[in-house]
């Protein structure tokens, strides 16, 4: 079963990979410096349990990289290839230990779901994927708080679930792998709903990662084929997100990060509040002057 789950992982990076290439090299992309930079510390925190996506979200806003409706999109994308390879990382190393149906079952509903959500994004006002980015960013914030004050579910011992608490998990994924085109990562809601259901919190990292690869390539892919994504952004954090997860996975391994939470946490809470006034302004103006708004930012 793990090696059934490596091989679509590791063809669908290989396609993601031509396909991203080619539409760099079609339109004489140049990675921008920053991305770069920003890809590799948001992933090699992310290796390390601390969260990318919210801050990834956090810093396009602060420094209005992209404009906000194309905010959730061009992160999934940007951050495709570094979780690619995280999920084979751990897989590799946890995968053997969890229940294969439960592992499998989340994989496929979360993939599913982020096929369902690429267009859905797209389609969306743009007040209302503000609004969206703004919650989601508020949540993380709490979430990395509760973490920090030792207040987050401890879980179990248990490698598998019983089978309604299986199906639970899996319509759960499903949702999750929606809400990941609106910038809502997969990773803490998942380690919080399986430490609930007593599952030993390690073995989540496959479920997590694995699931989050498959939906991310496979929406990523339609991001990519829609064009609603900056490819500066997208190839620079590839391009640094890729090493640092090798040098988080097998160097450093662990860190102190209770202070950077800290810190993560005022940005993030920053980004929302700045994130839910765009959205509140945007909603009680006229859709074409909120899209043309949103594009000059």
């Amino acid at each position: 079963m793990l090696i059934a789950l490596l091989i679509p992982l590791c063809l669908g990076a290989l396609v993601y990979s031509v396909m991203l290439i080619r539409v760099a090299v079609a339109n004489r992309i140049v990675p921008k410096g920053e991305a770069v930079i920003l890809g590799a510390v948001t992933n090699f925190f992310d290796t390390l349990g601390i969260g990318s996506f919210a801050p990834s979200m956090a810093w396009f806003k602060f420094r209005k990289l992209v404009p906000d409706r194309l905010l959730p999109c061009t992160m999934l994308v940007g951050h495709t290839l570094p979780t690619i390879t995280q999920a084979v990382i751990f897989l590799v190393l946890l995968g053997v230990l969890v229940d294969p149906v439960l592992l499998a079952g989340c994989m496929i509903a979360l993939l599913m779901g982020g096929l369902l959500g690429a267009p859905m994004v797209v389609r969306t006002k743009v007040w209302v994927v503000q609004l969206v980015v703004g919650c989601a960013l508020i949540l993380a914030a709490g979430l990395y708080t509760l973490t920090n004050l030792g207040m987050m579910p401890g879980g179990g011992t248990a490698s598998s679930l019983p089978l309604t608490l299986m199906i639970v998990a899996i319509v759960a994924n499903f949702i999750f792998g929606i809400l990941l085109n609106f910038g809502i990562g997969n990773y803490a809601p998942t380690l919080v709903m399986l430490s609930l259901m007593g599952m030993d919190p390690r073995l989540a990292f496959p479920i997590m990662a694995g699931g989050a690869a498959m939906a991310v390539a496979g929406a990523s892919a339609r991001h990519i084929s829609m064009g609603e994504i900056d490819l500066r952004i997208v190839s620079g954090m590839a391009i640094g997100g890729i090493p640092a997860v090798f040098v988080a996975a097998f160097i450093v391994k662990s860190l102190p990060l209770e202070t950077l939470r800290w810190m993560v946490i005022v940005v993030v809470l920053y980004a929302a509040v700045m994130m839910l006034r765009s959205a509140m302004q945007g909603r009680r103006e006229p859709q074409s002057l909120q899209e043309d708004r949103a594009a000059a930012i």
